[in-house]
């Protein structure tokens, strides 16, 4: 993985993980590493987080937890561009997260899109927390009536349970402010493929 690089891999791994975890910036990361007495440009940080954290994630996936099984469920609004998209957002009782996708449109199609997603990899939680969204609702719903037809075992499966409450989903909405804090330094996504890298 890092066979022929220039820099030893604890620096490397040092850059990336201070720049998905932290809220710096590349130009931030390229002073403090100066200040270490490590001279690299914010270019080749940038190289790095964009070809190791791919990677990164792949590896950490293998070793996460499971998710828990009460989900909340909300989507916002970050510019890619300088065009408005959507992000669906879901993150268990612990705060993990537990799925995350773009959608050009906020309907029905990207709700059920991104359950569907959060359901085959994850499979059904015992209860979602949504806020006032009659969108969101009709699509677990949807996904979840799917996903018990698809059930091949004889035992009676019970449907998940859907909270509606704008207050109730307060967990997520402040993590969408931490998401947001960390796109601001970031100076915003210039591509919608580098979103799913970041």
């Amino acid at each position: 993985m890092f066979k022929g690089r220039h820099f030893d891999r604890s620096v490397i791994l040092l850059c990336v993980r201070w720049y998905l975890a932290c809220n710096l910036s590349l130009r931030d990361l390229e002073e403090m590493m100066a200040e270490r007495g490590i001279r690299v440009d914010h270019s080749t940080v940038h190289r790095w987080v964009m070809h190791f954290s791919p990677l990164l994630l792949e590896r950490f996936n293998r070793r996460k937890r499971a998710v828990t099984e009460k989900w909340y469920l909300d989507e916002t609004y970050i510019k890619v561009r300088g065009r408005w998209m959507y992000l669906y957002r879901a993150i268990d009782s612990v705060g993990d997260t537990v799925e995350f996708c773009f959608s050009e449109h906020r309907d029905l199609l990207a709700a059920k899109r991104f359950i569907r997603k959060a359901l085959k990899c994850h499979g059904r939680p015992e209860r979602v927390v949504i806020d006032g969204s009659h969108t969101n609702r009709e699509a677990i719903i949807a996904c979840d009536g799917e996903s018990r037809l698809r059930d091949l075992s004889q035992r009676q499966i019970k449907p998940t349970r859907i909270r509606q409450s704008r207050y109730l989903n307060n967990r997520i909405e402040q993590d969408h402010r931490r998401i947001k804090r960390r796109i601001r330094s970031m100076l915003g996504f210039k591509s919608a493929t580098s979103t799913v890298t970041r």
